[in-house]
């Protein structure tokens, strides 16, 4: 279920790769009228498909079934998201400090996990996760003025 309006958008829908797949796309599909930069949409694509690749491949192991539900709003100069599900807790309930991966590194030598979290916060202000009554919250803005890594 997909909705937007000239602020923001709502999607609810389950959380497999396919299902996040299509959400990605109505993601950036909802964000178009907004006109925002290139850029922007750009940020918005990494950050959203690496969070909800991390709500499939984690909150959701084992086969465990769920939706993930996907809010963005616009507010001043920034697009500020959150994302819901009702998976599995993130480990010790905090967000994942996440490190850049030594690029000298041979590829079978890359340790597993931590990039994506790593390039998340790189692009993200005003991160936060939260376990309320069973569910994973997770909100973050987005500038839509211009991008400044930290």
């Amino acid at each position: 279920m997909a909705s937007a309006n000239r602020n923001g958008i709502h999607i609810v829908f389950p959380g497999d790769n396919l299902a996040v797949r299509k959400a990605l796309r109505s993601v950036l599909d909802g964000l178009k009228h907004l006109e925002l930069p290139g850029e922007v949409l750009s940020v918005v694509e990494i950050v959203v498909a690496e969070c909800l690749n991390n709500v499939v491949e984690h909150a959701y192991a084992d086969d465990t079934q769920g939706m993930i539900e996907i809010n963005a709003r616009l507010r001043e100069n920034a697009l500020w998201f959150r994302i819901v599900d009702d998976g599995f807790p993130m480990p010790a309930e905090t967000l994942p400090d996440g490190h850049p991966h030594d690029l000298d590194a041979m590829q079978d030598d890359l340790p597993e996990g931590g990039f994506g979290w790593f390039l998340i916060r790189q692009l993200t202000n005003d991160l936060q996760y939260v376990r309320d009554e069973d569910q994973n919250r997770l909100t973050f803005s987005i500038s839509t003025v211009e991008h400044k890594p930290h």
